[in-house]
């Protein structure tokens, strides 16, 4: 996988870095000592809850699966939450989103038709927003916590019955400890003032929850699950993360444009002989 590099909000010059299983938030920000513009890097709110014990249940279905076709298993999904989440977007946005609608999958960095199974998440999507008819406030909006040192990207952020609401999209048929982390991160960087949300008032509560799309296991297709707060959890997996990551920053390295020359025929037939 090559380094992607995406701006996720302009406003705050927020940019995102992805390299393999690493996934860093840069800002930029001026050296008190210097004044010198520089970039704040921390890591995203999914790589530091990555760090969380993933519990007996995760340890199983890896010695069921084994590692490689777990690993497999884990891009495919990476790459289908992926494009659900660019097809929810277009959703929310008006877009017409249609059975041959194209979208990137990021192992492959091509434009691909929605799958059957995505588009039951895209359908179950709409069937959950039509039968709730959320307030949309906004999605897929960056936070940045400069006190506690991670950043991450919000799914959705609405209304229901005049509640405020953080809703985080998956397309998994369970919902993991990390689930519940990321999601508590997301509110702490709110209430906590470092992050301007539209409408949020201070003070105000926030609910979180968890919405699975393309859901099995009821008539809905959609399962809503409300979430505690588990943000000193949160804490603790940074804790374990930093102990993992300690001193890390974005990866910096130069790659040349040729790899390698091209061989002339004398060279290769000397190889031969």
């Amino acid at each position: 996988m090559k380094k992607i590099i995406k701006e996720v909000d302009e406003k705050k010059g927020i940019v995102q870095v992805t390299i393999a299983d690493e996934r860093w938030y840069l800002k930029s920000e001026e050296n008190k000592k210097t004044g010198i513009p520089e970039w704040k890097s921390v890591p995203s709110v999914t790589w530091v809850t990555q760090s969380y014990p993933k519990g007996i249940q995760y340890f199983k279905w890896l010695a069921d699966k084994g590692w490689d076709e777990a690993e497999a298993i884990k891009v495919a999904a990476g790459d289908k939450g992926s494009k659900v989440h660019k097809a929810i977007e277009d959703v929310l946005q008006g877009i017409e989103v249609r059975i041959d609608s194209k979208y990137i999958n990021n192992s492959t960095g091509q434009e691909e038709e929605l799958t059957l199974e995505e588009c039951d998440c895209i359908l179950s999507f709409k069937s959950w927003f039509d039968e709730v008819k959320p307030e949309v406030i906004t999605w897929e909006t960056s936070v940045f916590s400069d006190k506690h040192n991670y950043a991450g990207t919000i799914d959705f952020v609405c209304r229901i019955d005049n509640q405020f609401w953080i809703v985080d999209f998956k397309t998994s048929q369970y919902i993991w400890p990390s689930h519940e982390l990321q999601v508590s991160a997301y509110k702490e960087a709110i209430t906590n003032g470092e992050n301007e949300v539209p409408k949020y008032q201070k003070g105000e509560d926030i609910k979180l929850a968890i919405l699975q799309v393309g859901y099995r296991k009821n008539k809905a297709g959609y399962k809503f699950t409300e979430i505690e707060d588990q943000f000193d959890l949160f804490k603790a997996a940074q804790l374990i993360w930093k102990k993992e990551h300690e001193g890390e920053q974005p990866t910096k390295k130069d790659y040349p444009i040729i790899l390698s020359p091209k061989l002339e025929v004398k060279e290769i037939i000397t190889d031969e002989k």
